[in-house]
């Protein structure tokens, strides 16, 4: 038996990659470096199954057939490269490397380059899904070499999730060329990252202004999970609210645990790429500081005992008021998540842009309909507004996120005002308004600013009654009042 598709590495993602390929009707070769890993899938999960186990690169690359495709899922960085420069000799002109790991583009970018000028062809996909998506049905992101899409197309269109009326749309297509599968899944795990924040203050809003049990909670997600937020994020904080300590313990099992978060770089990268493109992904930047103070738990103990603020409990919210704030919360959430999508999207066409992309916005967002775990009914929305206007300037602009905004508008800023009049830190919550607000004006306190810059370095400033091309500058200790 010969090998239609090869995989390399077998941690968690990898092992349930590999089983999924093989219960499309595929038989998969596969490789691990500790070799111990391979026979306990050939003696365990993949028993009697379409597997090849193989103990070297070698091995691996006579078992599949020509021309290959083999998929590395290793750590990213370094590792890749080594084994890349281990399978170029053992290679043949056309094979596919594919990498599906949480690479940074710009690796991508390079080995793209690198595979094709020794004749090779290299894809770079982003999957998302976690361990379940990966046996049952990812969202699939592919970049790089466009001449191997029709060779992988078959197999990762056949394994990644489903959605439609039918079910039969996969959420796997061609993004782009060299680096821009990659970039795109780093720009959904960005928005992951704004996602889990704003569901993290609604939870605090909620429990610590409104009192909400976690019973209470419980029955509020899964309202919210019937509506507009309908998505998977809603849906498994729903769940976490129905679970209790499974150490024995009273109580439910969230409020056991830690209040410090990690993170893991593709929250940071995009950050700092936005930095880069000059676009304003200020919901990501604050959701990875959000993570950052969380860790700084030891500061935030002590500086507890000595920094002043309002008392939370007995906060004004009534009783009787409880349904309406819960409402008002729910409405917060979902103009916050809009601005949060909506800047993950003017970043993706700006790297468009910048590197020469022609990346399918709407087609993007139908991507991560199924299978990813930003998953949400919203999206079909994203790919109407997109579908209406392809070089739409910002979400916030199409007539169904405007008028959802505009809807959520009172709401949104009462929230606000309640956690402050709380002292509840809602940092996604205030930065998406105000992301909201500095947008719908004409005109912001920037002229200021240049003034200023202006003023200490000569930086010149335009002006409103002149060409925009036109540059300025003026001797403002001349010109300035002479103080008294």
């Amino acid at each position: 038996m010969s090998a239609d598709f090869g995989l390399i590495g077998l941690a968690v993602m990898g092992e349930n990659l590999a089983l999924n390929i093989e219960s499309r009707g595929y038989a998969v070769a596969v490789f691990n470096r500790t070799t111990s890993r391979v026979d306990e899938l050939l003696a365990g999960r993949a028993k009697g199954k379409k597997f090849i186990g193989c103990h070297s690169l070698d091995e691996l690359v006579k078992a599949v057939q020509t021309p290959r495709k083999i998929m590395m899922m290793v750590k990213a960085g370094p590792p890749v490269d080594e084994l890349i420069d281990q399978l170029i000799p053992l290679l043949s002109p056309g094979d596919v490397l594919i990498d599906g790991g949480n690479e940074h583009y710009t690796n991508t970018e390079r080995r793209t380059t690198y595979l094709e000028s020794k004749g090779l062809l290299f894809i770079g996909t982003g999957v998302s899904g976690g361990e379940e998506g990966a046996l049952k049905g990812p969202s699939l992101m592919p970049g790089g070499s466009e001449k191997a899409w029709p060779l992988v197309k078959p197999i990762f269109q056949a394994i990644a999730a489903k959605v439609g009326p039918n079910n039969d749309i996969p959420c796997c297509d061609w993004v782009g060329p060299r680096g821009a599968g990659h970039y795109v899944k780093m720009v959904h795990n960005g928005i992951e990252y704004g996602d889990m924040q704003l569901i993290c203050e609604a939870y605090l809003m909620l429990k610590e202004a409104a009192g909400l049990s976690n019973d209470e909670l419980y029955e509020t997600f899964d309202a919210w999970n019937h509506g507009e937020l309908e998505s998977y994020l809603i849906e498994i904080t729903r769940d976490i609210f129905s679970v209790r300590d499974d150490r024995g313990g009273d109580g439910f099992l969230v409020d056991k645990i830690l209040d410090v978060a990690g993170a893991k770089g593709t929250g940071k990268w995009m950050s700092q790429l936005a930095l880069d493109l000059g676009v304003p992904s200020t919901m990501v930047t604050e959701a990875v500081f959000a993570r950052a103070i969380s860790a700084m738990k030891p500061a935030r103990v002590s500086a507890s005992k000595v920094l002043q603020g309002p008392t939370v409990a007995g906060s004004g919210i009534k009783i009787g008021d409880r349904k309406s704030f819960i409402e008002s919360v729910r409405q917060a959430l979902y103009a916050s998540k809009i601005c949060s999508y909506a800047q993950g999207f003017v970043q993706l066409q700006a790297a468009a842009k910048e590197h020469n992309w022609p990346l399918k916005y709407g087609d993007i967002a139908l991507l991560w309909r199924g299978g990813c775990i930003i998953r949400a009914a919203f999206l079909e929305r994203i790919k109407e507004a997109f579908d209406r206007q392809p070089n739409l300037e910002n979400l916030l602009l199409d007539p169904y996120f405007t008028q959802a905004t505009a809807k959520a508008q009172r709401a949104w800023r009462e929230v606000i005002v309640t956690a402050t009049q709380t002292g509840l830190p809602v940092i996604e919550f205030s930065n998406a308004l105000s992301y909201y607000d500095s947008l719908r004006r004409e005109r912001l306190p920037a002229n200021l600013l240049q003034a200023q810059r202006d003023y200490f370095g000569a930086h010149t400033y335009q002006r409103i009654d002149q060409p925009a091309e036109q540059k300025f500058h003026s001797e403002w200790l001349k010109l300035r009042r002479q103080p008294q």
